[in-house]
């Protein structure tokens, strides 16, 4: 699996700026499927900076947040200095131990594609209590028609700097993404709740490309390569998009109660 820590590790203050939050109406929807109320215990996987830990905590959850790059975790414990109902562990799920420790539920914010699936989903059911709940958020990236995309601005650039890569491509449309349907598959959970939030960042050409070097496609990429690439972006945006570029996304709740086994 990739190493999380070592991805996001490397710029943490950029992670923490420019990665999109979730809106308060989707823990809201979160507390009432599950039935979750304030002294819930909550088990956090991959809290990054603190981004859905904030709103956890600030619904007086009593969170553990596990988050496996020490400069993250050490910076989510910053953000999170004042709430005394949040514990920053940095670990990877598969490594940590939950001793005795029964959660009522489990979530993970656009981190669970980092969790090991063969040993992820039993440990999920392990640690939850019986009528307890997995809670998957993250953002699917869409776009509008008719309103200028960055990709499509920025095409050409992609494929000078780094020309082929399979990462490359337009966002889908917002009406193809929520067609899609997603099963789970043969793991103990029953089939999810689904709910979408609409949701855009605003940047200027320096934000987003500093969003850009905040995610894993661009991680990947060789220095050498990525900052011009990045730099080249900015200007594209500044120099055609008025300085000013959107960054639409699906927001998502999928939400499943334990299956009995």
């Amino acid at each position: 699996m990739p190493d999380l820590g070592h991805v996001f590790n490397e710029v943490p203050e950029l992670y923490d700026r420019f990665r999109p939050g979730y809106p308060d109406e989707l823990f809201a929807d979160l507390a009432s499927i599950a039935g979750l109320r304030a002294g819930s215990a909550v088990l956090e996987v991959g809290c990054g900076t603190g981004q859905a830990t904030r709103s956890l905590a600030a619904r007086g959850y009593a969170v553990t947040a596990l988050e496996p790059g020490e400069r993250l975790a050490a910076l989510a414990r910053l953000r999170l200095a004042d709430c005394d109902n949040v514990r920053v562990e940095t670990s990877t799920f598969e490594q940590w131990s939950a001793g005795n420790a029964q959660f009522d539920v489990l979530v993970a914010a656009s981190s669970w594609h980092w969790v090991d699936p063969a040993a992820g989903w039993p440990k999920a059911h392990a640690v939850l209590r019986h009528d307890g709940w997995l809670a998957l958020l993250g953002h699917a990236v869409v776009r509008r028609p008719g309103e200028p995309d960055v990709y499509a601005e920025t095409a050409d650039l992609h494929e000078q700097f780094a020309p082929g890569d399979p990462d490359w491509g337009h966002p889908p449309l917002k009406e193809e993404v929520l067609r899609t349907t997603e099963d789970w598959g043969d793991v103990p959970f029953q089939p999810p709740v689904v709910r979408w939030y609409p949701t855009v960042q605003w940047l200027d050409g320096a934000g987003y490309a500093d969003l850009m070097r905040s995610q894993s496609i661009y991680r990947k990429l060789a220095p050498e390569v990525r900052e011009p690439l990045l730099d080249a972006v900015a200007e594209r945006i500044r120099t055609r998009l008025g300085d000013r570029a959107s960054r639409r996304y699906l927001t998502f709740l999928r939400a499943g109660q334990a299956a009995e086994q």
